[in-house]
């Protein structure tokens, strides 16, 4: 999974990586205060809100959804 895969579609639903709610123009949706920071990976997936596996280690993440393959922290430049 590629973080601009489903940018250029504007009709494309997006979700909450943390909460895994529809992103809704207009409202805001609470961030965990360690997302925020940085300490916490995506849990759900952006493009799909499923619930995706996410493997934390030393050196940083990756997470991985059945739909839309793997999200790794160094795509992010976060490792």
């Amino acid at each position: 999974m590629r973080p601009s895969d489903g940018v250029d579609d504007p009709a494309a639903e997006r979700y909450n990586p943390f909460t895994g709610r529809r992103i809704v123009a207009g409202v805001d949706d609470v961030v965990p205060a360690a997302a925020r920071l940085g300490l916490e990976p995506p849990r759900f997936c952006e493009q799909c809100g499923r619930r995706m596996l996410v493997q934390v280690s030393p050196d940083g993440w990756w997470a991985k959804c059945s739909r839309h393959g793997v999200l790794d922290s160094t795509l992010l430049g976060r490792r």
